[in-house]
């Protein structure tokens, strides 16, 4: 059985003199992203490691679930970044079979989008929102179009 978590990262910046790739988390995305791998914790929802978009948004939500969960650094994947349904569907399918529960950080519309392929579930992923996703498959590389349970849901909005 595989385990996934899609965090999509904190609130960050929209202020002008930043690219979207270089947007750092505003303080209030920060604290949500404590919270949220708090609430995580304390329901024993640990991955094994965390893969995120190379975004400093992401990196940075990333870093903070990772410190929570007393995880090595984050890896890094930049098809992350902008992903599509289908390059979201490579990235899952390309996760290493030697960890069962992986934690990934990544962006909207894309994290959202996958997140109804993999479960049939229509949820619109605010920002630092979690989703814990079950498959019975055995492999990454398996999984496909509704294979996944969503056992988890929650975000910082409640």
């Amino acid at each position: 059985m595989k385990k996934l978590l899609l965090i999509r990262h904190a609130k960050a910046t929209h202020e002008s003199g930043y690219i979207d790739f270089d947007r750092p988390l505003k303080q209030s995305g920060m604290q949500d992203a404590v919270l949220m791998a708090t609430l995580l914790k304390g329901q024993l929802q640990i991955p094994q490691t965390i893969i995120t978009s190379p975004a400093l948004r992401t990196k940075t939500t990333a870093e903070i679930f990772a410190n929570h969960f007393k995880l090595s650094a984050p890896g890094e994947d930049k098809r992350i970044y902008e992903a599509s349904e289908n390059t979201w569907v490579k990235v899952i399918n390309s996760l290493p079979d030697e960890y069962d529960f992986i934690g990934v950080v990544g962006h909207n519309p894309g994290i959202s989008q996958i997140l109804y392929y993999l479960t049939s579930q229509l949820k619109e992923m605010p920002t630092c929102a979690v989703a814990v996703i079950t498959f019975e498959n055995d492999s990454w590389q398996s999984i496909s179009e509704e294979d996944g349970k969503l056992v988890h849901f929650d975000s910082p909005k409640g």
